[in-house]
C-alpha cells in the first residue's frame, strides 16, 4: 500500500464553492462539516484543568474509572446491563480507529473488509491501510455465496449512519449478529450519534447499539462499539473516544496499541471519565440540536430540497433529485456550503449533507436565505 493507492480527501474538491459562498453579502454559512462549536461543558473543562499535573505515562487500556464509567454509561444510556469494563479502551478519537482496526487487528492482503454503501470514507481508507480489499455490503444477501475469500474478516456497521441519519433497530442488528457468528466475521459498529435521537416515538434514551442483549444474546463474542464523545459532549478537540465489546479483541487491540504509542493523554482520560458521568450537558447539547435541526430542515423543504431519513445524528440528508453537485452549486449562491453525497459513495450522488453544527445565529441565517 502506498500514499497514492488512498482516496484524494474529498473536500478539497469544494473550494470554488466555498469561495462563491463567501462572496455573499453576510459571509459563508458552513455545513459542510460536522464539527461542533458550542463550548466544551464547564464540569470536563474543570476535569481537563484538575487532571494538567501530569508528568507521568498514561495507560494504554485507560484507567479503571474510566472503563468502569464506559460500563456505567452502557447501562444507563444504551440498554447494556452488563459490559465487562475490561473489554473497554480509550482511543484517540473514534477516526482513528476506525482507520486502524483492520491494521490493528492482523488483517491484509486478501482480506475483505465490509462497510455500508453510503458511508464515511474511513472506513475505505481503513482497508486500504491494512492493504485489504475494501467492499461495499448493502446487505447481507448482496455477498452471495461464501467462500474463504469473499467473506469479510470484519463487518462495519454504522448507525446512527454518517451521512444518512439513518438507524440500525434491534430486529436488523441480531440478524447481522447472528449471520456474522455463523461465518466468523468481527462486526465493528460505530454509534458515535447515538444520543441524538430524533426518531418521534423512541422509547429508548438513545438508538440501539450492537451490545444490547437484545442484538446479542447476552455475549459480546466478536462485537466491538466505537463510540466518540465529539458529537455530544463538544470534545471534538479533546480526541476523546472508547471502543468497546469483546473482552479478548479489545486485549488483542491493546497489545499492538501498547507497542506504537497509541495513548489517550492522562488530562483526556479524566476530562471523559467526568464526561460521561454527567448526563445534563448532554440534553442540553441535544436541545441546541434539535432547535437548528427544527428551523433548518423547514426551510431545507421551502428551498425544494426532500430530508431522507435524518432520524438522528447531526445532517440533513436532502436531494432535489439531481446530481449532488447541482445543489452544491445552488446552495453556494445562497451562501450556503453543503457537501455531495458522493463523498459518501457512488449510492449518494443525488444527495447532499447539511450539518446542524453551526451557531444559532449561522442557522438562523441561512433558514432566512433558504427561504428568500
Amino acid at each position: 500500500m502506498t500514499v497514492r493507492s488512498l482516496p484524494d480527501f474529498p473536500w478539497d474538491s469544494l473550494a470554488p464553492y466555498k469561495e462563491r459562498a463567501s462572496s455573499v453579502s453576510g459571509g459563508i454559512v458552513d455545513l459542510s462539516v460536522g464539527t461542533p462549536v458550542d463550548p466544551t461543558p464547564a464540569v470536563v473543562q474543570e476535569a481537563l484543568r484538575g487532571a494538567a499535573d501530569a508528568p507521568g505515562y498514561p495507560l494504554t487500556y485507560g484507567t479503571a474509572p474510566l472503563r468502569e464509567a464506559v460500563a456505567g454509561w452502557f447501562a444507563r444510556r444504551r440498554g447494556v446491563p452488563d459490559l465487562d469494563p475490561d473489554g473497554v479502551m480509550p482511543t484517540i478519537g473514534s477516526k482513528e480507529l476506525v482507520a486502524w482496526l483492520p491494521t490493528l487487528l492482523g488483517l491484509g492482503q486478501g482480506d475483505v473488509v465490509g462497510f455500508p454503501g453510503i458511508a464515511y470514507p474511513t472506513y475505505d481508507v481503513g482497508a486500504r491501510l491494512a492493504g485489504a480489499t475494501p467492499q461495499v455490503v448493502d446487505g447481507l444477501a448482496a455477498l452471495g455465496p461464501l467462500t474463504t475469500a469473499t467473506t469479510p474478516k470484519l463487518l462495519w456497521l454504522n448507525s446512527p449512519s454518517n451521512p444518512t441519519g439513518q438507524v440500525l433497530g434491534i430486529e436488523h442488528l441480531a440478524k447481522v449478529v447472528a449471520w456474522a457468528r455463523a461465518h466468523g466475521v468481527v462486526v465493528a459498529s460505530d454509534e458515535c450519534y447515538a444520543e441524538l435521537d430524533w426518531r418521534e416515538g423512541a422509547t429508548e434514551p438513545t438508538t440501539p447499539s450492537i451490545l444490547d442483549p437484545r442484538v446479542t444474546g447476552g455475549s459480546t463474542e466478536g462485537l466491538l462499539a466505537v463510540y466518540s464523545l465529539s458529537k455530544q459532549s463538544n470534545l471534538a478537540g479533546y480526541r476523546a473516544a472508547f471502543v468497546a465489546g469483546d473482552v479478548s479483541l479489545v486485549r488483542r487491540l491493546l497489545e499492538v496499541r501498547k507497542h506504537a504509542g497509541m495513548i489517550v493523554p492522562w488530562p483526556v482520560q479524566q476530562a471523559l471519565t467526568v464526561a460521561l458521568g454527567d448526563d445534563a450537558h448532554v440534553a442540553e447539547q441535544k436541545a441546541r440540536y434539535a432547535a437548528r435541526r427544527a428551523q433548518l430542515r423547514t426551510a431545507v423543504e421551502a428551498f425544494g430540497l426532500r430530508v431522507d431519513h435524518s432520524d438522528a445524528g447531526l445532517y440533513l440528508w436532502a436531494t432535489r433529485g439531481e446530481d449532488a453537485w447541482a445543489t452544491v452549486d445552488a446552495l453556494s449562491r445562497r451562501g450556503i456550503l453543503a457537501a455531495p453525497g458522493t463523498f459518501y459513495g457512488k449510492a449518494g450522488r443525488e444527495h447532499v449533507r447539511i450539518a446542524l453544527t453551526a451557531t444559532d445565529e449561522r442557522i438562523a441565517a441561512a433558514a432566512e436565505r433558504l427561504r428568500a
